[in-house]
Parts: structure tokens; sequence; C-alpha cells
């Protein structure tokens, strides 16, 4: 049995079949205690609950209240235990699911969690009545409740709330992982996702800081006047990038589709049309492998500016990075002792190439030299795509800080415009972190005739069965009503949360990511 079997079984209760009977039995108690006192079992409208994150943040309004005098005279006088300090604060309303439970006599501790962090609940049988107390005999790990009381301190100074009602809203058939370790196995996490939320430390945090990094990227781009679009998600033709396509078919016009891979040739038409400033952030999809930084279906950011280029998207970039930061980690913004401190640097593919290998960038058979000397396969290949794979092989992985690449050969960027004094270079830059790429930029192509006859090299000797093995006519027709000129960005927002996160693989901040089927 494999270990993702294993806790499988554990996280589902298939091993555990009379934990799961104890379970019911408590769920068919607290349905004998619904009819009794006009409750429902699976719960109902919960209103003006508060986060237990903010709950805390009302810490500063209790009051310490301390035994007079008199009040421990009588107690000396009666042979009682002295009176303690107590404390007291408002009355709070909060939900959540049942994380951590400890009962001890005539008291019950619960850790009740929501998204926001966790809260001590303390229950106690005088407090809370007969009908509240036999409810919390009925309480399991994983169970969701809802509790009114009032916000205190423990004796220990534990923030806690002194239960004074509890709701039932949910009960957990089967039983949660380990308290002390949650789901070890990648990918069972990623598969209960549900229970990986709860129980991993740090998931829920990191995924809603994938929230804060996308509605910042939008705030950024509001800000400079762009408007968000949606394009088609199902394509007659696949083009915009250089991938293989998931292929489908629509049946009432008997067409072949495939799902989109890039954002980027729907955009330019409407820039075509007069929208100026344009955006779209969505998913595309590529039949493509999956590993640490890739999984087939992935979320893009591609944006487009009339009367830019590659230079107006440099700036763009850093602006959308920083303000991203700035929401989830503004700490790595401090001058000399972070990774995003801008100005990012600037600097040319070539002179890049150069200084880690040694070798001239211009001199096509050294490049195919020293590369044959790393073990890299040349036979058949155009020496620009050679001089790539060097690059990728012996260059990326040095670019740690934030570097925007300039410069690339033009031959392998069909889209792009090329330099006024140099038609070899197009002007593109990608932009690299933590030796992964991150972002991908052009000055527009908007030269028709040139885009057809680029297009037509690049789809020379591929395979029908790869993108854009078919012109996309309605695009160049487009292009011949004019486009104006522009500049275009392409980020990959998943991987953008994975350097902000600090995480190490793409499925780790994609909260379904697409895996093989469990059985």
């Amino acid at each position: 049995m494999t270990q993702e079997t294993k806790e499988s079984a554990a996280v589902s209760g298939s091993t555990g079949v009379v934990l799961e009977a104890a379970r019911r039995e408590k769920l068919r108690k607290i349905t004998e205690l619904a009819v009794k006192y006009g409750w429902d079992p699976w719960g109902h409208r919960f209103d003006n609950h508060i986060s237990a994150g903010t709950i805390r943040s009302r810490e500063n309004e209790i009051e310490t209240i301390e035994p007079t005098q008199a009040e421990i005279d009588e107690a000396a006088a009666n042979n009682r235990r002295p009176p303690q300090t107590q404390s007291k604060g408002p009355r709070v309303r909060a939900a959540g699911r049942i994380v951590l439970q400890r009962k001890k006599g005539k008291l019950i501790f619960l850790d009740l969690w929501d998204w926001t962090g966790k809260i001590q609940v303390l229950i106690g049988a005088n407090q809370v009545g007969e009908a509240n107390w036999e409810l919390a005999q009925c309480f399991d790990l994983g169970d969701i409740i809802g509790v009114d009381g009032d916000l205190m301190r423990t004796h220990t100074g534990e923030l806690s709330i002194a239960a004074a009602e509890l709701t039932f809203l949910s009960k957990s058939i089967e039983s949660p992982p380990d308290k002390f370790h949650g789901i070890t196995d990648p990918e069972l996490r990623s598969r209960m996702r549900y229970v990986d939320l709860v129980y991993t430390d740090g998931v829920m945090e990191r995924m809603l800081n994938r929230s804060k990094i996308v509605a910042s990227v939008r705030q950024t781009l509001a800000e400079h006047c762009f408007v968000e679009v949606e394009g088609p998600t199902l394509h007659t033709i696949a083009g915009g990038a250089a991938a293989r396509p998931f292929k489908t078919h629509h049946n009432a016009l008997d067409i072949p589709l495939v799902l989109r891979i890039a954002l980027e040739l729907h955009l330019k038409r409407l820039l075509v049309g007069g929208m100026e400033r344009v955006y779209e952030l969505g998913r595309v999809y590529r039949n493509e492998g999956v590993d640490q930084t890739h999984n087939p279906e992935f979320t893009m950011l591609e944006v487009y500016q009339a009367y830019g280029d590659y230079e107006t998207m440099m700036d763009l970039t850093e602006k959308i990075i920083v303000n991203a930061v700035q929401v989830v980690s503004p700490n790595r913004l401090q001058p000399d002792t972070s990774t995003f401190t801008p100005p990012f640097a600037r600097k040319k593919y070539d002179e890049l190439i150069k200084e880690y290998t040694g070798v001239d960038p211009l001199d096509a058979n050294a490049i195919i030299e020293y590369a044959e000397s790393i073990g890299l396969d040349t036979a058949g290949k155009h020496s620009d795509v050679i001089k790539n794979d060097v690059f990728e092989e012996k260059v990326e992985h040095n670019l740690v800080k934030p570097t925007f690449v300039m410069d690339y050969p033009a031959s392998i960027c069909p889209l792009t415009k090329r330099k006024r004094d140099n038609p070899n270079i197009a002007e593109r830059f990608e932009l690299f972190v933590n030796g992964m790429e991150l972002a991908n930029a052009y000055t527009e192509l908007n030269d028709p005739d040139l885009q057809e006859e680029l297009f037509s090299k690049q789809l020379a000797g591929q395979k029908k069965e790869d993108s854009m093995a078919v012109m996309d006519k309605d695009f160049i027709r487009a292009l011949r009503h004019a486009m104006p000129p522009a500049g275009g960005l392409g980020i990959g927002i998943d991987r953008l949360c994975m350097l902000l996160t600090n995480t190490a693989s793409i499925r780790e901040v994609i909260l379904f990511p697409l895996q093989r089927p469990e059985n």
C-alpha cells in the first residue's frame, strides 16, 4: 500500500469503520436533540458571527476584575478558596470547525478554526445549561459549530470565548488527519484540498495571498487605465504560442475546436478595434507535461497597450510586481535585503550569454561547438534555437534577482517587431526571478505582410498536431485594418504566486491541480 493510499484510507475513515460508526451514533443523538429542542441537525443560517482573527483583535477590550478585600475576607472566614482575578470582555459570536478538543470534568476546551485562524472556546456545564451540555457531548473533531459567549482570558492567559450558547451547524462523518502531522503525501494533499486547507499549516494563508496578488494586479492595471475583457476559451485555431492544444468538438456546428493556448491574438484584434489599453487574466490550456513549474491548466495575464513598446511593458511589469509584493510581503521591498527592490536589472540577451559561457554570441559556429560540448542536441536546429538552448542551460539559473533579459534573436520571435537598426534582433524581453521565467513581452509586430511571411516560415515543417499548424488568416486580415504600434506583456500568475509566497511547486498555489484519477 502506497503512502498516499494509506493516508487516504486514514483520512477517509475506510480503515476506521468503528470510528465512523461512533460519529454516526453521535449524529443520531444530535438528531434526537434537534427534535427535542427544535434545532436543525444540519445547521441553518448563522448571521452576525465574526472571524477568529477579528475576535482576537478585540483582546484589548477585556477588563480585568480583581476580587475585593471583603470577598477575600469572606472566603477565608468560611474556609473557601480565595476568589481569583476574573476577566470580562465583550459578547462575541463565532463559527468554525473544531480542530482540537479536550475534556476535563464539567469543562470542555475546544479550538475553533476558520480561515483567519483559531480561537479557544471554553464550555462549562453550569454556564451553557443542560441542552447545550448534552449537545457538546456529541461534538467530534471536524464538526462545524457556532458559539455565542463572552470574550475572556483563562487563568493561564489564553484568549477564549466563554460559551453561553452553542449552535450545531454540520457533522463531520469522516475522521480528520493526525492533528500534529496533517496530510504528508503531496499528491493526497492536492487531491483532498478541502482537508489540506484546514489541517496543513500555511495552505489557507498561501491561497488567500494568491487572491490578494490577483486583486493587486487588477488594481494596478485599473490605475493605468487598462480595461479587462474576456476572450473566447474555445478557438478554431490554436495560436499565440508554441504549444500543443487540447482538442474537442462542437456537436451543433460539427466543427473541431481547441482550448486556447494563449490570449494574444484576440486581444490584438481589440487593439485594431480601438481598445487602446486592454488585458485578460484567465485560464489557458496546454497539452504538455507536469512538473514543478508547469500545470496543463494555468492562469495567464496578457496586457496590450497601443502606442507603447517593450520598454513601456518593462515599466508596467515592474509596477505590477512591486505592488503585488507590497500587498503580501512588503519587507521584501527593503533595499539591500530583498529580491524585489526596484529598479530591476536590465541586461542584453547576448551579453548574458557571453558573461556565462565566454563564447561570442554572434559566432554561430562557436555557439554550436559549445552546445555540443555541454551535451546539447544540435542536429537539424537553427543556430538561434541552439543559442537559446545554451541560454536556458547556462544562463537562466543564474538570474536570481529580478532581471529583464532584452533583445532576443528575431528568428525565434515571430510575433515581435525588429530593432530599427538591427533586423536580426527582436524587441522582446523576458523577466527572470530565481532562475524562472516570470514574464514575456514584445514590441508587437503590426506589419500584416511580414506577419504572414513569418507565420508561414514558422508553420513550415511543423507536425499537424502541434499548435499554429494552421494559418490564422483572420488575424492577418485584422492586421490589414491597421493595428497601432503597441507593447504586449504576458505574466504567468501561478509562477508569480509561487515567487511571492516562497513556494517551490506550482501545485502548491493552484487549488486543484490536474492529477491522475484516484483509482
